[in-house]
């Protein structure tokens, strides 16, 4: 897999927003801007991605996003409980529709038994909550990234598909 397969996925999500005309705000980690890039080779991206802040580091999310230290300490930057408070640190920043979080660990270093390489956290924030996922990705470093943006961007999707189905239920 590369970029350029992503592209026709990152479409298809920045259409989707516009359709519902939601905004959209990120908060990556692992995936160093991947995401934000993807969705940014699509033209008119702009009228939906309001926000992609990669904060790579602890002291950048506490800083941009508001993660509390404490969450950091207790649970670390990958996490359940630290993409929570990104994804709902960006939607605030920017006071976006939806926003999604990102963070894990690509490798080939940085894992361990509890926490192996290719564990990553996501999630995504809305008016309806704040849900989270885990998943686990083998393979090499860049990988690992681009499997990571292909299941964000797949979630993102998938829930605008479902809003809108729940939307025609209620007519």
């Amino acid at each position: 897999m590369n970029e350029s397969e992503l592209v026709p996925l990152a479409a298809e999500v920045i259409h989707t927003l516009q359709d519902r005309g939601w905004t959209l705000a990120l908060a990556e980690s692992c995936t160093g801007g991947l995401v934000g890039h993807l969705l940014t080779e699509v033209p008119g991206s702009s009228s939906v991605l309001l926000l992609d802040a990669v904060t790579y580091a602890n002291e950048a999310k506490i800083k941009v996003l508001g993660v509390r230290l404490e969450t950091l300490e207790q649970h670390g930057a990958v996490s359940e409980q630290t993409v929570r408070e990104m994804a709902l640190g960006a939607a605030a920043l920017v006071n976006a529709h939806l926003a999604c979080s990102i963070s894990g660990i690509a490798g080939p270093g940085g894992g361990s038994a509890e926490k192996p390489v290719g564990l990553v956290w996501f999630s995504m924030a809305d008016e309806s909550g704040c849900r989270c996922s885990e998943q686990r990705f083998d393979g090499p470093r860049r990988d690992i990234k681009l499997k990571a943006a292909r299941f964000v961007l797949d979630w993102i999707r998938r829930h605008c598909e479902q809003a809108a189905r729940s939307e025609e239920e209620d007519i």
